[in-house]
């Protein structure tokens, strides 16, 4: 687990909240506060996520965490980006998502601390059957090369690409290690919206 990092996309509109607030919040709580957000995921999708619940934590739906993937250019970043999934009303394409950038351990030493549960799983955890796991030895259960897998063409690579990191309810903004931006977006336009509290980078080879 030495510096495994974890990813989290989020459009342009809710950077600046999410830094005024100091908080990502899960979709449930977002859901409920009626907060007023740009939403990039699949309805059908997200309401699955908050009826799904955890095998490790029963209590606990998937849509009460926040979710982070373990690689860059994940595949819903490729669904975003060609902007034609029939389940899809986002439409602006990839330009306008960041990755926020957090260290695994980092974040599990943080949640410990704050009394909150977290859980990864070994494939996408939006779909009807995943595993989750909740202890970090298991992490040599999630397929590493499907992951990293730029072809992922093959549904059992498609699947274990999208393995995530869930955190309960809240994922504090002091543990975001970075920004990566498409080439187009400048870097004085995210600047101007978190200050320098964090570095950002262009980051091309993250972007179809």
């Amino acid at each position: 687990m030495n510096s495994q990092k974890i990813y989290h996309i989020v459009h342009l509109d809710n950077l600046e909240n999410i830094y005024a607030d100091g908080f990502l919040y899960s979709d449930s709580y977002m859901t409920n506060a009626n907060k007023n957000v740009t939403n990039v995921g699949m309805s059908n999708i997200k309401e699955r996520r908050r009826g799904k619940s955890l095998s490790s934590y029963p209590e606990i739906c998937v849509g009460d965490c926040v979710p982070f993937y373990f690689a860059p250019r994940s595949v819903m970043l490729y669904l975003l980006h060609r902007s034609n999934h029939l389940e899809l009303d986002y439409s602006e394409g990839q330009v306008p998502i960041v990755h926020l950038v957090a260290d695994l351990k980092r974040t599990i030493h943080w949640a410990k601390a704050n009394g909150l549960k977290w859980v990864f799983t070994d494939s996408n955890a939006g779909s009807l059957y995943f595993e989750d796991y909740s202890d970090v030895r298991d992490l040599e259960k999630i397929d590493w090369d499907a992951v990293h897998a730029y072809d992922w063409r093959l549904p059992e690579i498609r699947e274990k690409k999208q393995a995530e990191f869930l955190i309960e309810n809240q994922f504090s903004w002091h543990l975001v290690e970075g920004v990566a931006i498409h080439p187009i977006i400048e870097v004085e336009s995210i600047e101007r919206l978190i200050g320098d509290s964090v570095p950002v980078k262009p980051m091309p080879n993250w972007y179809y």
